[in-house]
């Protein structure tokens, strides 16, 4: 009885709190959606969950579907503006261009993997949800094709050899981080952050191609 009166006051007081009941629903989601799968989380499920009434769910989100765009765009944003605090970092325009990578990525892998449900649904839930999600996902890929080309054109201007089009390398990369991050949703514990660090950074160098050796005077 006390139990059943609990629920009911935490969700009536969710209700009267719009940013406590998204909150709730945005938590709600990261969990089941990550434990139980997205197709298998219903709305209902959601909103027990979050112990939030139905009409709450639909004043706060369109569908089941808006809220996992919002969970993903969450970990995405976090994880670009890690990315781009970093760019203001100390020492990040004088170290040399692996370690630059390094740092830029390890900031990106530290925020997305923080929170391993998080990452779950961001980089495994998400995938073949519909053709709207997909073409959300390709809107964020556009976006950091666009960073990594910046990096990968200063690059170059930093004597490194770049083979083929630029553009088809970036997008390769953008791929295999995707890739690598989805395999990290699957099995955290067996794809540990710091190895992502390590292995986007070495794909990254190895798709840039060898710096020019400097020049000696004769």
């Amino acid at each position: 009885m006390v139990d059943t009166m609990v629920d009911q006051w935490d969700g009536a007081r969710a209700t009267r709190d719009p940013a406590r009941c998204r909150a709730q629903l945005m938590a709600a989601g990261r969990t089941l959606f990550a434990v139980y799968g997205y197709a298998r989380t219903s709305i209902e499920d959601l909103c027990a969950a979050a112990h939030v009434q139905l009409r709450d769910f639909y004043r706060e989100f369109e569908s089941r579907e808006a809220l996992l765009v919002d969970l993903y765009d969450e970990v995405a944003i976090g994880g670009m503006r890690a990315a781009e605090v970093e760019l203001s970092a100390e020492g990040i325009e004088t170290c040399s261009t692996e370690e630059r990578i390094r740092r830029l990525f390890d900031a990106y892998v530290r925020v997305v993997t923080r929170d391993p449900k998080a990452a779950r649904v961001a980089f495994v839930e998400v995938l073949g949800v519909s053709r709207a999600m997909d073409d959300h996902l390709t809107m964020w890929r556009t976006v950091w094709v666009e960073f990594l080309t910046r990096e990968a054109e200063r690059a170059a201007q930093r004597g490194h050899g770049l083979d083929g089009d630029l553009t088809v390398v970036v997008k390769v990369l953008t791929r295999s981080v995707d890739e690598l991050l989805a395999h990290h949703g699957r099995r955290p514990r067996q794809v540990p952050s710091d190895w992502l660090t390590s292995e986007l950074t070495r794909m990254s160098l190895a798709m840039l191609g060898p710096s020019a050796p400097p020049e000696t005077s004769a």
